[in-house]
């Protein structure tokens, strides 16, 4: 005998998430900080760029790649933190 036939599949519950109409403001702060952090992260990239044309004529380009990798790791923290959250919560 199968446990769950018992159980009728048409009751169980399917919720779909709501937000509250009084999380907007919160809404509102984390799309205009998640923008900002990608505008910078955009914005580092470009300083990381500059510095590594500089030092790649000196001789010193190295440095300026591992500069970029953490730039980029920002980056991808800050477009991925939506996923990093709702896999925790």
């Amino acid at each position: 005998m199968n446990p769950f036939a018992v159980f009728d599949g048409s009751v169980i519950p399917n919720p779909t998430p709501v937000v509250p109409t009084e999380a907007g403001g919160l809404l509102t702060i984390l799309n205009w900080a998640s923008g900002i952090g990608l505008v910078l992260g955009v914005l580092g990239v470009i300083i990381v760029g500059i510095g590594m044309v500089i030092q790649l004529q000196r001789g010193e380009g190295a440095q300026a790649i591992a500069k970029l990798g953490w730039v980029l790791l920002g980056c991808i923290i800050i477009t991925s933190s939506a996923g990093i959250v709702r896999a925790f919560v």
